[in-house]
């Protein structure tokens, strides 16, 4: 479970923000990358023989379980994405022993975008060259079900979906993404909808000057879903992120942004499922914005809601090694 929204501020800044959601800890850091860092993708044998290459471009983001992978972050560039949960619909490309070298897993993905590419048109023509293969990540013990969305600095946008064992790539003007079903029934499921608007409803006068008057302020939201299902999450995200006042400036954008994905947290507790007579909390473990005019990286965690940030800029991007840096509060890591 998480929500991924684009704001674009009036001078033309961009900021990507999302919302991490999981059933269970994702332990994730801020890694930095830099240039010319060298790395060998997973093969669906589960062994290093896969797509080589070197970083192009350095990365700010989060990852996941100390992997020196991202999941979501932005670029010098002024690339920006992340990877977003697909359950039930995800199915990878078939890759054969002589397509090895040229594979990634799933979660080798976002790092290779962000790491080579600077524009949505660049990813648009690179992301046929690669197959993405069915691997099973050891941690979990299955192949980790995502799509993927990307934005560039010019507020473009795409979503790069695997389903049926094929690539689909989509246009995504709007700029949200959730999880699953597909983005494509995400965009159809919108014309439920048309009735929504920021502007509270007017009075009804019925037959016989009966009049209808709405109870209170928004009354032009009327029907919007407010459960925490992807159909439902979308809607809101497209809603709230369509109607809010952003602002002139980046600065303007990034607190819009985070007011509005407060209203996508999800306390411990209020999500839950039932696997193997064991019981799993799907809550809010983090939430990020990346600035693609700034390369700045800004998050908080369920624990620490105070906003941190991380400049990329502000480090040695011709370094030999990543960089780790704990998302907990400095002062709460001595207490």
């Amino acid at each position: 479970m998480c929500t991924g929204i684009r704001l674009i501020a009036d001078n033309g800044a961009v900021i990507y923000a999302r919302t991490l959601e999981f059933g269970q800890p994702m332990k994730s850091d801020i890694l930095v990358i830099p240039r010319n860092y060298s790395f060998v993708g997973t093969a669906p044998s589960g062994k290093p023989e896969g797509l080589l290459w070197k970083s192009r471009y350095a990365v700010v983001g989060a990852n996941a379980l100390g992997l020196r992978h991202i999941l979501d972050g932005v670029n010098e560039a002024g690339l920006a994405g992340g990877l977003f949960y697909f359950p039930d619909f995800a199915q990878y490309q078939d890759v054969a022993l002589n397509e090895y070298k040229n594979s990634l897993a799933p979660w080798e993905l976002m790092t290779w975008l962000m790491t080579n590419y600077s524009t949505i048109d660049e990813v648009k023509k690179a992301i046929t060259t690669i197959k993405v293969g069915n691997t099973n990540f050891k941690a979990w013990g299955f192949v980790p079900p995502v799509h993927a969305i990307v934005h560039d600095a010019r507020g473009k946008s795409l979503v790069i979906e695997y389903v049926k064992g094929n690539l689909d790539v989509y246009d995504n003007p709007l700029g949200v993404v959730t999880n699953s079903p597909t983005f494509e029934w995400h965009t159809i499921n919108l014309d439920n909808y048309v009735t929504l608007k920021a502007v509270n409803s007017s009075a009804l006068i019925l037959r016989n000057g009966v009049e209808i008057i709405p109870l209170g302020q928004g009354s032009g939201m009327l029907g919007l879903p407010g459960d925490f299902t992807p159909p439902s999450r979308f809607v809101r995200a497209v809603a709230f992120s369509q109607s809010v006042k952003i602002g002139v400036h980046e600065g303007d954008a990034l607190s819009a942004a985070f007011h509005l994905l407060n209203l996508f947290n999800i306390p411990i507790g209020v999500v839950r499922h039932r696997e193997k007579g064991k019981e799993f909390y799907d809550y809010t473990q983090w939430t990020s914005a990346s600035d693609l005019r700034n390369k700045r990286y800004y998050f908080h965690t369920y624990e620490s809601p105070q906003i941190q940030s991380v400049d990329l800029m502000n480090f040695d991007l011709d370094a030999h090694e990543p960089v780790f840096i704990s998302m907990e509060r400095r002062d709460e890591k001595e207490k």
